[in-house]
């Protein structure tokens, strides 16, 4: 299949670019950058981007908190916030909250009433966000966005029934949330609830369990639903398969390799490898943990001692009924990276540092090169560094991938208020997008181009439906695929409900110069995909067409 691909490439450097392309994973921590660019879209948005989601109309929504004081965004007509249990301003007038249209590189400011600093959230069915959580007045808030022109944050008082600070929240098949832990939270809820759930909330001892003095790292817990209609979730350096139907652990897993912690405020983080072979009896899935923080290393910061982060990740599993974690060397440690799935089932780490642990002035030495993590290479040779940014991305950094394959990538701010000036790492107002190597224009012979569906089609369950696509150069009809893409919501180095789907496609019939049609069968469920909205890729020779959008069901 390697020597057909080659010959058909349309001259000698498409034939060496690819030939680099597929052999580079052959490489031990190889340092060619594949062409990643670095794009500077604003140098300021006027707040720190510490949340971020993808919305189907193409628009992220962007916040942070709102009780360090003024930001450099101001509110529209004079609206101001007035909020009586501020701790540092009682009346504001600078946005918070914004949404950012990708098409139009422009941005509006949104106004959020309540502090929404270490939330949690995920996007539903219809599309809207749903945000749970924050600190102080925002505690046991729940506030919803939805995709128009003109729409705001709506806030919903007291409909949590404790406190959520520092939780994770994960999409269910039945279109209702979990939401997980927090601080000083051993337990989970629902939303909505349902009419018989009482008004406690459920217990889970595996966080107190995993819940180490002085240090927490029970924190923003790495949840994933599996294939089964179980809960992964994972804690500290230990995870547990959960019926959260039946309030039951079902297995536990073996102790990540080094006992090191890997969650908040040790801050690895985690992605859900993609979901493939979906009509098969029994579909395998796989979790991959990397970086983090060692023990200890929250302590020591305060004496002055920043420990190297991490450089090991860790791959397990999950479905298997005596689960091992394999584990390779990144080819530098990082603590506070985001783990971004991109389109063609390979995963980006971006953001973050070298040395020391999440949490205010806790770390140094920023971790700039971006490294891309191939799922399909060997052991040993599944990471190809990238072209560094010039801009740290440290705590409170985030990282989302838009529908035309790039990263938008902004926030950092490791200081209690935001500061500019007299500090290693001011805090970060800007915004940039990562173009991955696909994006590259020596790859445009062989970008599919989607001529159907049309964006938003609704497809059903198990619908086999059909898709058409167009490339430039010389069309390979196997070497074609389809992803499906929930985009997730993005906060503190975890990307809640990111979940990549590989499609089953029929028999490729060539229709024209360079255009083929194909029937494409839909997930078969909602447990391996629950309702919402996905961006719908197609995939010639590993590289991806710009996406678009479908609902499922």
């Amino acid at each position: 299949m390697m020597t057909t691909t080659l010959v058909l490439l349309p001259s000698f450097f498409f034939l060496f670019f690819h030939l680099l392309l597929l052999f580079s994973v052959t490489l031990p921590f190889t340092t060619q950058a594949w062409n990643a660019q670095w794009q500077l879209l604003h140098n300021s948005i006027g707040m720190v981007a510490m949340h971020m989601q993808l919305l189907h109309n193409d628009r992220l929504i962007i916040y942070d908190r709102t009780d360090f004081g003024l930001s450099n965004l101001t509110l529209p007509n004079g609206i101001c916030r007035h909020d009586p249990s501020d701790k540092i301003l009682k009346t504001d007038c600078t946005a918070h909250s914004l949404e950012y249209d990708v098409a139009t590189n422009t941005f509006r400011a949104l106004f959020v009433q309540s502090d929404v600093w270490c939330s949690s959230g995920a996007a539903i069915a219809d599309g809207s966000l749903i945000q749970t959580g924050g600190y102080n007045d925002g505690e046991r808030k729940i506030r919803s966005f939805s995709p128009c022109e003109t729409c705001e944050w709506q806030e919903t008082d007291n409909a949590l029934v404790v406190r959520r600070w520092y939780s994770t929240n994960h999409y269910l098949p039945d279109g209702r949330q979990i939401i997980i832990g927090g601080r000083r939270q051993f337990n989970y809820e629902f939303y909505p609830k349902k009419k018989t759930e009482h008004a406690k909330p459920h217990m889970l001892p595996f966080l107190v369990q995993t819940n180490d003095k002085g240090a927490e790292n029970n924190l923003y817990p790495f949840v994933f639903l599996n294939v089964d209609g179980n809960l992964f979730i994972f804690s500290n350096n230990r995870a547990i398969l959960f019926d959260y139907q039946n309030d039951a652990v079902v297995r536990r897993y073996p102790e990540i390799p080094g006992g090191d912690p890997r969650c908040y405020p040790s801050t690895g983080s985690a992605v859900l490898l993609p979901l493939r072979n979906l009509e098969a009896e029994s579909v395998e899935a796989e979790v991959l943990v990397c970086g983090g923080a060692r023990r200890g290393a929250f302590q020591l910061v305060a004496h002055g001692v920043f420990k190297q982060a991490l450089d090991s990740c860790a791959r397990i599993k999950i479905t298997d009924l005596n689960a091992t974690w394999e584990v390779e060397s990144m080819p530098m440690g990082r603590v506070m990276s985001d783990m971004v799935m991109l389109p063609n089932g390979d995963v980006l780490i971006i953001n973050g540092a070298q040395s020391g642990t999440a949490g205010w002035e806790r770390a140094i030495n920023p971790a700039l090169e971006p490294l891309i993590y191939k799922t399909n290479g060997s052991v040993g040779s599944r990471f190809v560094l990238q072209g560094a940014s010039n801009i740290p991305r440290m705590y409170h950094s985030t990282a989302v991938l838009v529908r035309d394959g790039r990263v938008v990538v902004g926030g950092s701010n490791p200081h209690e208020k935001y500061m500019f000036s007299n500090v290693s790492y001011p805090t970060e107002l800007s915004l940039e997008a990562f173009s991955p190597y696909y994006l590259d224009p020596s790859f445009s012979p062989l970008r599919p181009i989607i001529l159907h569906p049309a964006s938003h089609a609704n497809v059903t369950y198990a619908q086999k439906f059909k898709m058409s696509i167009r490339v430039n150069g010389t069309l390979v009809p196997d070497l074609l695929s389809v992803t499906m893409l929930a985009p997730p919501f993005n906060t503190h180095s975890f990307s809640m409900n990111q979940r990549l789907l590989v499609l089953s496609i029929g028999q490729v019939n060539v229709t024209g110069n360079s255009t083929c049609e194909f029937e494409v069968t839909a997930p078969g469920s909602a447990v391996l995909a629950p309702p919402t909205f996905y961006m719908l890729f197609a995939l010639h020779q590993h590289i991806p067409s710009h996406g678009i959008w479908i609902m499922m069901p």
